[in-house]
Formats: C-alpha cells, sequence, structure tokens
C-alpha cells in the first residue's frame, strides 16, 4: 500500500451518523465479534450502478463478487476518511497474508468533485486493489440509500468545502450480502479477524 500524506487543516469535518436509532435496533453483538444483523425489514446493502476508475457503469454485482469491505466517503476529506480508508487497505493485507481475498471499495458521496479519473487515482494511491466508485448525483444518491448512509455539503466556499456523511465500513458477501459492520474505533487487526470469521461462517 502507498502511503498516503495528510495536509494540516484548520477545518474540522463534522460527521453525522445518520439513522443511529435504527442501527441499535437492527444491529446486535454477532458471534465473530463485532455488529450484525438481528432482523427487521430494513435491509443494508442493494443494487447500485456506477462508475469505475474508466468510467465505464458497473454494478453492485461486478463489484461484490466477493468479501467486500465498502466504504462511503470523498476524496478531499481532509482527516476522517483517509484514515478510515487507510486502516481498511491494512485489514485488506492482513487478511491476504492469511490466504483470505477481500476487495477494499471506496464510494464517492461528492459526485460534484469525484471524477472518475480522480477516484481511480485515490483508490490506487491507498491501494492496488481497491475500487474507486462515482457516479451522477442520482447514481451516488441511490447507492447510498441502499446502504443507508448519511451524506451532506458541509461547510466551506467555492471548490473548498467538505462533506458531513456517515464513516462506517460493511463487509459485503456476494451471497449473503451484509455480514458486519465496523465503527472508526476498530482497528485493522481487530477488522480482519472479524472478516475473517465472518468468511469462514460462510
Amino acid at each position: 500500500m502507498n502511503r498516503v500524506y495528510v495536509g494540516a487543516t484548520s477545518a474540522v469535518l463534522a460527521v453525522a451518523i445518520g439513522g443511529a436509532a435504527v442501527w441499535t435496533a437492527l444491529y446486535q453483538e454477532s458471534s465473530c465479534g463485532g455488529n450484525a444483523i438481528a432482523g427487521g425489514n430494513v435491509a443494508i446493502g442493494g443494487p447500485f450502478e456506477l462508475m469505475n476508475g474508466d468510467g465505464m457503469l458497473v454494478t453492485d454485482g461486478d463489484v461484490i463478487d466477493g468479501p467486500t469491505l465498502v466504504y462511503f466517503g470523498y476524496t478531499f476529506c481532509p482527516d476522517v476518511c483517509p484514515f478510515d480508508v487507510a486502516r481498511n487497505a491494512i485489514a485488506v493485507d492482513i487478511l491476504a497474508e492469511q490466504g483470505l481475498d477481500v476487495t477494499p471499495v471506496f464510494i464517492s458521496i461528492d459526485p460534484e468533485r469525484d471524477t472518475p479519473e480522480i477516484v481511480a487515482q485515490y483508490a490506487s494511491d491507498m491501494h492496488p486493489k481497491m475500487i474507486g466508485l462515482t457516479g451522477s448525483p442520482e447514481q451516488v444518491k441511490a447507492a447510498s440509500q441502499a446502504y443507508k448512509t448519511y451524506y451532506a455539503r458541509g461547510t466551506g466556499e467555492g471548490e473548498f468545502y467538505l462533506m458531513d456523511h456517515s464513516t462506517f465500513t460493511y463487509l459485503m458477501l456476494p451471497n449473503t450480502g451484509l455480514a458486519s459492520y465496523f465503527g472508526r474505533d476498530v482497528q485493522p487487526e481487530e477488522m480482519a479477524e472479524q472478516t475473517a470469521c465472518h468468511i469462514a461462517a460462510n
């Protein structure tokens, strides 16, 4: 994984976690540790159509063809996203050392600035296996709604605005859908351990 240097910034990104009550109701501790679905009528994850780094339209089926760690963020994010995405990349490398093939995915919630080329470069800088996805505002909104994520334009003028957004990482399995989700406090070793457990259980 290439090292990513995060420049100092005086801006503070306010991360809003939408639907906390819904998440609490739907999820409980898993036998693998962390979180797993506990039932309910609200599905997390689902169909989407987005553009990859080559500007080609891809679906969730094209992308989630094996164990996948899905994260919603944006490339101009000054602090939260780089650390979360780097954490996910480290977990993928730990899993690779165990012989487990897991794909990290980065979905931009900032289609105004994040072109396919920009997202592709960002993903490549973070991890050679990482898939970067973006799309039209409508496509991004549909993907976000499928995963019940939150995002909104925050403070800043002109091109130098921030985005408020939720920061969960989702472990998706192609045959069963959402296996677990990870908050910002989860360390890469813990993420790798829980991911390996879920893979073995499926």
